[in-house]
């Protein structure tokens, strides 16, 4: 039977009148030879045209970096992580180095040697007269006589280089152990006043009394010069982001003497109380009540089943599923992280701070984008308390749920109402990871689609970072439980896209559509009147830009000094997806000067090598002094004809809603964008596609026969199997 299903929904490309008697299928599966379709054979193997220049560090090269760095003759006096305090030198992160492009295409393009690999290396340096956190570069790999280690300063343009005041720097275990005694002491001075407000007691982590939990946001500082911790309480358990407190407490911790840590306040009833005994006496006085408590209970709260709703009719049937019914249409070379398939090409690498990360994506043998890579992740949040101011990857070939091209050409005197019906099955091969980041799941999909288009697409789902529920501040977000309220926010995420449309030298082409006024002769009745005409021009300087209002405006890279068979310049389009937004906010404190890069739809800058990020990972705690200030990549330089990168932000405006509860849901919380051939070809790009059908009728008789260009319906039984440790493991991640 589910054999049966298969057959019919292959089918589904032809119209219901040009479908076969009821029981064809019946028929032809009754005598077919039915077998067990080989849904997890491997991939079939390719080899790579040239090793993965980009490909990650390998886990023994992590290793041997970190010998390399602790041995006594480095002389940077470093302390086992497991054992470091604030005041010690120790590694916090060791990843693979980005490689300089120049570097890299003498390599794939030419005859160069590969050039040698380095590992990126970020080292808290608290033990220093002055602590910072310094990045460096060690190679090259692997580790050997020629193996040095230097600061790695020359991609970062906000004025130190990789080094990071140590105020400004990354909030690790280590920084949250320094103040923990301060919080522990500040909120056992209180904890009668939370018991009673709250029914929960805050003695640290580790003590059997506490029975709520602590929370921080960023950023912690502005500039590095100083530092401070907003903490906010909730109630424990899987789901502790929906069920939060209205209690928070800011302390300074500046430095790295934490005898030397202060309270700065509490805050709960949108009240600031710089003590203990002002909040004590402001309790006493009545003034502080808990008028929505929160509840403790979080199976409201959990992804679960709800046996309270019922069960909707058929729906004890599997859903619909995609398979790969034929076998595996793409190729790998697991060795170097490299894909084919229908014409596509590219290679894929991963590093720690980026994630999943293309190069050399190419279309019928000719480059499209040299690199393809995620720059940033951010959410700003509204609101009037405190706060609200592990990947893997799956790689498979989908039914794109419409036919890549259709046609009916009808006849009015056919039996059947036509003459011939075509049709072009749509598949995309899709790479996709989820990322969890916190209390959200970001779903990160990458569609290399049959026809020459790229589609990135992020959904976002996950618990909402809430806040607790006041009746005056539904400005900030709806009330989605008792004593919760989902904060209104922004979700933007920006991209990299360094494009090489069959060379370097590329420029990005406007095509406004603009409204005229004409007259025609043949119709001089009409006087003058409005009329569309399309005004094609290159952007001549670097800028950052948004998308035109009501879609006016078209975006192609384009290289000029290649043209299609018609004259035209070669090209891909920008094509604007589902909730293309930029952020809101323009001069937050939070994020003045550290998030340019998310302050419009799309930028456009001259690519050099040492301009290699739109932003740095660090930038978050220095929003006023950024380790990386995207605007500064901006000079007035020229990008016509040249080596352009497009930076490219996606994401969304979270209006929060009773239905984010349990998570928000995929289906809405959506956003992407689309590459498409632009006169890139001479046409349609569906010709060497031979899963089509051409279906005729006959005239006289209404005789249906069907073109299946050589490719039959297959008919095997499914058997699908749970999601298991074995997804991919050749991508060494």
């Amino acid at each position: 039977m589910l054999a049966e299903s298969l057959v019919v929904a292959l089918l589904a490309i032809a119209p219901v009148s040009a479908r076969p008697e009821p029981d064809f299928w019946r028929r032809a599966l009754s005598a077919a030879d039915v077998r067990t379709c080989a849904l997890t054979d491997e991939a079939p193997h390719v080899k790579a045209p040239k090793a993965n220049a980009w490909a990650p560090i390998s886990p023994q090269d992590v290793k041997d970096v970190w010998k390399f760095v602790h041995a006594p003759e480095r002389a940077l006096n470093l302390t086992d992580p497991a054992n470091a305090t604030l005041t010690d030198n120790y590694v916090f992160l060791v990843d693979t180095l980005y490689l300089n492009k120049t570097q890299v295409l003498s390599y794939i393009d030419g005859d160069a040697d590969q050039p040698p690999k380095y590992a990126r290396v970020v080292i808290f340096e608290g033990g220093k007269e002055e602590p910072v956190s310094q990045e460096y570069m060690v190679g090259p790999l692997p580790v050997g006589a020629e193996t040095t280690i230097a600061p790695y300063d020359y991609p970062f343009n906000g004025g130190l280089g990789g080094k990071i005041p140590y105020d400004g720097r990354y909030m690790d275990g280590k920084r949250t152990a320094g103040y923990q005694p301060l919080l522990k002491q500040a909120m056992t001075d209180v904890a009668d006043i939370t018991k009673a407000l709250f029914n929960g007691t805050y003695y640290g982590a580790s003590d059997p009394r506490t029975d709520i939990v602590a929370a921080n946001t960023g950023p912690h500082s502005l500039d590095g010069s100083q530092s401070w911790i907003t903490i906010m309480f909730r109630y424990p358990g899987a789901a502790s982001y929906v069920t939060p407190i209205d209690f928070y407490i800011i302390l300074d911790i500046t430095g790295t003497d934490i005898s030397k840590y202060t309270l700065r306040g509490y805050v709960t009833n949108t009240k600031f109380f710089k003590t203990a005994d002002e909040l004590r006496k402001a309790f006493e006085a009545g003034e502080i009540t808990n008028e929505f408590p929160q509840t403790r209970d979080q199976e409201w709260a959990l992804l679960k089943a709800v046996p309270e709703m019922g069960v909707r009719d058929l729906d004890d049937r599997i859903a619909p599923q995609s398979i790969e019914i034929g076998g595996k249409r793409y190729k790998l070379d697991r060795e170097n992280q490299y894909v084919e398939f229908m014409g596509w090409s590219f290679y894929m690498s991963f590093t720690r701070i980026l994630g999943l990360m293309f190069y050399d994506i190419k279309f019928k043998g000719e480059r499209i984008i040299y690199e393809l890579s995620l720059q940033e992740a951010a959410a700003q949040y509204a609101g009037n308390q405190p706060k609200a101011a592990n990947t893997g990857i799956c790689l498979f070939e989908s039914d794109s749920g419409y036919p890549v091209a259709r046609h009916r050409y009808g006849s009015g005197g056919n039996p059947n109402g036509f003459s011939n019906i075509a049709a072009v099955k749509g598949s995309a091969l899709h790479a996709r990871t989820i990322a969890t980041i916190g209390n959200y799941d970001y779903l990160f999909d990458y569609a290399f689609h049959v026809d020459g288009s790229i589609e990135i697409e992020v959904r976002a789902s996950g618990y909402l970072q809430s806040s607790p529920y006041y009746k005056d501040q539904t400005n900030f977000g709806a009330r989605v439980g008792l004593g919760t309220q989902g904060s209104f926010h922004d979700h933007i995420l920006s991209w990299k896209a360094d494009f090489d449309i069959i060379s370097s030298k590329n420029s990005l082409q406007r095509t406004d559509l603009i409204v005229v006024n004409q007259t025609q002769p043949w119709f001089p009745e009409l006087g003058s009147f409005e009329q569309m005409e399309l005004k094609a021009y290159n952007m001549e300087k670097e800028q950052q830009f948004n998308w035109a209002q009501n879609g006016q405006s078209m975006y192609c890279v384009v290289n000029d000094e290649e043209k299609n068979a018609w004259g035209v310049s070669r090209g891909y389009r920008l094509v604007p997806g589902r909730s293309n937004v930029h952020l809101s906010t323009h001069n937050s404190p939070f994020s003045k000067h550290s998030s340019h890069i998310l302050k419009s739809h799309l930028a456009v800058s001259k690519h050099h090598d040492n301009e290699p990020y739109g932003n740095s990972w660090q930038n978050v705690n220095l929003p006023l002094k950024p380790q990386q200030d995207f605007s500064k990549l901006f000079n007035d330089e020229s990008v016509d004809g040249e080596d352009i990168v497009v930076w490219f932000n996606l994401g969304m405006h979270h209006y929060t809603r009773s239905e984010d509860i349990p998570v928000t849901l995929y289906s809405e919380a959506v956003s992407s964008i689309v590459f498409a051939p632009q006169n890139f070809h001479d046409r349609a790009q569906e010709g060497d596609l031979q899963n089509r059908r051409w279906i005729t009728s006959n005239a006289t008789t209404g005789e249906i026969t069907y073109e299946d260009y050589g490719l039959q319906l297959p008919t095997c039984k499914v058997a699908l199997e749970e999601p298991s440790t074995k997804i991919l493991p050749w991508l060494k991640i």
